[in-house]
């Protein structure tokens, strides 16, 4: 295979040509009266005019690879894997396109790993708090809740009263440790798999004002465990946004297969939608839970409005 001819010396080849082809023109058959005549300034003219639309024509067409790959560098988002650049030739710019691309599949796969031992430690760090919460602030709760209904038994009328108000208050922050450490750890989904965990936590948002529909279809194919915990997370965060932000009053949660094979997650609520927000935190880490087990995560407009939250699951390989 021959060598290449860089850059640089195309585009001086190229300049040189034109300049000795007009030179070559001069001492040719075209010639220049002293004064210039109306004829030949015209030749001269036209000749320049060829040469300029020749040049930049050319130019265009190597410098080409470089708008695209300028392109895809002002878009590139480690979070949002698209489409690389095309290498195209044997040149400079194609070894360049080259290099940017393997930057970038290097910096995917080490953004990736470290999601993972940071979403990793995070998943321990979640369940060593809940297991506080549920051991520790569970049981002193519950020791003081006794305590409250052994007193008010023995309390005179008067202070009976108090004492189960504060029965009642203390049974109500038991119920809310108890909720925070179910949230924490889903410990139904690891006991009862994905889909018993999908209805618990819809059943979850439905009690706090937010009517929220279920449906599993059936021919899920089976999941590992990381990957169903990165789908009830995603879940959690979907729901968990749209009873705070998007003002929605119904959502549909919905886990079925994909034509092709796979499993899609679509969290879909009848919300104001997005608009023009960026993306937050909550956002952000559900994408990184997508990209850790090679996901597509889409957060698109509703049909009707809203927002749509679609998880896109490829088959496991053979």
């Amino acid at each position: 295979m021959g060598r290449t001819v860089s850059l640089y010396w195309r585009i001086f080849l190229l300049n040189a040509a034109v300049l000795v082809l007009s030179v070559a023109l001069l001492f040719g058959p075209v010639t220049v009266s002293t004064p210039v005549l109306f004829g030949e300034a015209i030749v001269l003219v036209c000749g320049l005019v060829v040469m300029l639309v020749l040049n930049a024509v050319l130019l265009r067409v190597g410098l080409a690879p470089l708008g695209r790959l300028n392109r895809a560098m002002a878009t590139a988002d480690l979070l949002n894997p698209g489409e690389r650049p095309r290498v195209s030739g044997q040149g400079e710019i194609a070894r360049l396109t080259g290099t940017f691309n393997a930057m970038l599949d290097r910096l995917e796969a080490e953004r990736a790993a470290s999601s993972g031992r940071v979403l990793t430690a995070l998943e321990a760090e979640r369940q060593r708090i809940a297991q506080e919460l549920h051991d520790e602030i569970g049981q002193t709760l519950t020791a003081v809740l006794l305590q409250l209904g052994h007193a008010a038994r023995h309390a005179p009328p008067d202070v009976r009263e108090d004492l189960h108000q504060a029965q009642e208050t203390t049974r109500a922050s038991l119920e809310e440790i108890r909720r925070i450490a179910r949230r924490l750890r889903p410990g139904v989904l690891e006991e009862l798999g994905l889909h018993s965990a999908l209805r618990s936590l819809g059943s979850e948002f439905t009690a706090h004002r937010l009517s929220v529909a279920v449906h599993i279809v059936t021919g899920v194919p089976a999941l590992d465990p990381a990957t169903e915990l990165v789908v009830y997370r995603v879940a959690q965060e979907a729901l968990t946004n749209a009873a705070r932000h998007s003002g929605a009053s119904r959502v549909e949660l919905r886990l079925g297969p994909l034509p092709g094979g796979g499993s899609c997650l679509l969290v879909r609520d009848n919300g104001r939608g997005r608009g023009t927000a960026p993306e937050g935190a909550g956002i952000s880490g559900m994408r990184e839970r997508a990209l850790l087990i090679g996901a597509e995560l889409l957060i698109e407009p509703g049909a009707g409005g809203g927002t749509d939250v679609r998880l896109n699951i490829a088959p496991p390989p053979p």
